[in-house]
């Protein structure tokens, strides 16, 4: 049971490589195939923090597993759909995206090595789930009908909130070590890695 947030953090790893196999290859219903498991990885991300709060499970092996398999499932994503269809999913979005996430992915990196801790911020939270469901809506696309502008509308969303949640975490970073942005943060018990 201890090992539960880590199982479920490789399983999201696992299922990766099925993800960008079932989205490029060609066959009846694999739009809800790649959904279902799009989500079903998703699902892994949610339970693993939980059970990890919950039961006291965080551990270091899983601080530094779960943000990379985030990225890795975002990024996977992203590029299987940009490989689908370029004019759907434009490829200067999602370079923005990544661009986004693999630079803040940096600054953890440098401020756990200076033992800096930044809490989780709404924006994060809220770019995990734009992300989401713009990446759903796209692998589904060719199924929504009347309804498939609300794929791009959802991409754009999740591009802006993506980097404004860049910008927000850079921002907060600074105000941790002092910088004219803001004044130090009060001292705060350590918390579970941040959503960023």
């Amino acid at each position: 049971m201890s090992n539960l947030p880590n199982i479920l953090t490789s399983v999201r790893i696992l299922l990766v490589p099925i993800l960008v196999v079932v989205l490029l290859t060609r066959f009846d219903g694999k739009e809800f195939v790649g959904l279902g498991l799009f989500l079903l990885a998703a699902l892994t991300d949610f339970l693993d923090g939980y059970f990890a709060r919950r039961w006291n499970l965080v551990s270091r092996f899983g601080q530094l597993l779960d943000p990379a398999a985030d990225k890795i499932l975002i990024a996977a994503a992203f590029v299987s759909l940009v490989e689908l269809d370029s004019r759907v999913t434009p490829s200067w979005m999602v370079v923005a995206i990544l661009a986004r996430e693999f630079a803040v992915n940096a600054l953890r990196s440098h401020a756990a090595a200076e033992q800096i801790v930044i809490p989780a911020g709404l924006s994060g939270k809220i770019k995990t789930g734009a992300q989401i469901v713009a990446i759903s809506l796209l692998i589904i696309y060719n199924k929504l009908g009347e309804f498939s502008h609300l794929a791009p509308i959802s991409l754009w969303v999740a591009v802006i909130v993506t980097l404004y949640s860049g910008i927000d975490y850079f921002a907060r970073y600074w105000r941790r070590i002092g910088s004219p942005m803001g004044g130090p943060p009060p001292p705060s018990a350590p918390q579970p890695p941040a959503i960023a």
